[in-house]
């Protein structure tokens, strides 16, 4: 089992396969990808080692990321790697839906069991100034064939004051009919997005205290859940959720690692640098990853430090999923 100096244990993995992506939201990447850095995106072989070695320690749930993981023509094989994987119980996928509706049948098909999308405004003329795409209907349609599929479907939506501060009750009317899980995610500084950040922040908190207020229940989860805080109402289909990463003891339920696009194990989102396990990818013996994780581990730290400033080496959220 793969655990900490602070006694937290790590079933999750975040399994970045691309750092490209194809939107240009105003938050992440307000010019577009700018190609910054090597292009040598982890092979299927070296993804199959990861997924083995992980699972090996415990892991049962991973998410492949982006970037936008859809650009990789290989996704499919991804996700069946990872879904063939043994110990593996859970495959989710992040996508901004861009080709969703073309292609979350293969995906279904390759085993995959839930997956997240990103729409940060109802709204079609807001979503297309935020992201630089006309693309709300089409990301939609696909959202609807995920459901008829019978896959667990959850939208996040990035908290910004002047872009969706006044959407919320546009959100829970679309839940009123809808079985997914939205999830409000407080605007995060990263290296890129410093004077956006200062704009833009808003808390969670007076969203949350609104929602009790009105009947909305915490939900119980599992130990492979994400950060998210998540409330269900009974006059309500979908459920709503809250991730607060500037929230007091955000951190002490950390149960997830990240892997780069080219093979850098990441202990946080925001930490100082990624460290490289790329050369123990080629050996068919996963003993030597295995080893080197649980040391690794060692330097994780008890917190991200965002309150503080800190954004360590993340210039953006696309260069390891968020």
């Amino acid at each position: 089992m793969l655990e900490d100096k602070f006694g937290r244990r790590f079933h999750y993995l975040r399994l970045s396969v691309t750092d490209v992506c194809n939107f240009s939201c105003d938050y992440c990447l307000p010019d577009g990808y700018q190609c910054d850095s090597d292009r040598d995106f982890l092979r299927l072989s070296e993804i199959r080692q990861i997924c083995s070695g992980f699972a090996k320690l415990g892991t049962q749930k991973i998410r492949i990321t982006g970037g936008e993981p859809s650009l990789r023509k290989d996704l499919p094989e991804i996700i069946q790697i990872a879904s063939t994987t043994p110990g593996i119980k859970q495959v989710a996928i992040t996508t901004n839906g861009y080709r969703l509706a073309q292609q979350v049948e293969s995906w279904f098909n390759a085993g995959l069991n839930s997956l997240n999308v990103s729409i940060d405004s109802l709204d079609p003329r807001m979503f297309a100034s935020i992201t630089g795409h006309n693309k709300l209907d089409t990301i939609l349609t696909g959202i609807s064939r995920a459901l008829e599929l019978g896959l667990k479907v959850k939208v996040n939506g990035v908290l910004m004051r002047q872009y969706n501060d006044n959407e919320l009750e546009r959100f829970l009317a679309w839940l009123k009919d809808t079985p997914i899980t939205f999830r409000m995610i407080e605007l995060m500084e990263t290296g890129d997005n410093v004077e956006f950040f200062k704009r833009n922040h808003l808390s969670g908190e007076p969203i949350k205290q609104k929602l009790i207020a009105h009947g909305w229940t915490p939900v119980i989860q599992d130990k492979t859940a994400g950060p998210a805080q998540e409330f269900w109402h009974p006059d309500y289909r979908g459920k709503i959720g809250l991730i607060m990463p500037y929230s007091k003891d955000f951190c002490a339920s950390c149960n997830r690692l990240r892997i780069s696009a080219t093979g850098k194990l990441h202990l946080c989102l925001f930490a100082d640098k990624g460290l490289d396990i790329r050369p123990l990818l080629q050996d068919t013996d996963t003993h030597l990853l295995q080893q080197q994780l649980k040391h690794l581990l060692g330097d994780k730290e008890a917190s991200h430090w965002l309150d503080q400033g800190f954004t360590g080496a993340t210039k953006h959220l696309a260069m390891l999923g968020g």
